[in-house]
């Protein structure tokens, strides 16, 4: 019983710090999970589970078709084309290393994906700083 009310105070949690997060804190949580989710599908690919391996590189390529869906090109100009390139270089790269179950290709895109949940972290910041 315990774990149960554990396990439904932490879902209770973690819905109410996603329905009550500003767009901001709901992006770091995007890519905060993009990080993670490509890191455990690396791993899966090492460790021959194809079926993990594929959950997680598909959860991270939909985090990164949910960045490219909201990322305002229009408003964002050059910096935000950039950067929609960025998006559709890692996922086209998360494409190729699920069909091929490549650690190499993963090792390629992890560290994009972690210097962009690096500098939405920092931009979080210093907005935050600002204001």
């Amino acid at each position: 019983m315990a774990t149960n009310a554990y396990g439904n105070a932490f879902n209770t949690y973690k819905s109410n710090s996603v329905n009550f997060a500003s767009k901001e804190q709901l992006l770091l949580m995007l890519v905060d999970g993009a990080s993670k989710f490509s890191k455990i599908g690396r791993q899966a690919i090492i460790a021959k589970d194809v079926n993990k391996s594929h959950e997680n590189i598909v959860k991270t390529q939909n985090i990164f078709y949910e960045l490219m869906a909201t990322l305002d090109v229009a408003k964002g100009g050059e910096w935000a084309e950039s950067l929609m390139k960025v998006y559709d270089f890692i996922t086209r790269r998360l494409v190729d290393a699920n069909i091929k179950k490549s650690e190499k290709i993963m090792d390629e895109i992890i560290p994009l994906i972690d210097d962009i949940r690096d500098t939405w972290n920092e931009a979080y910041k210093r907005s935050k700083a600002s204001k």
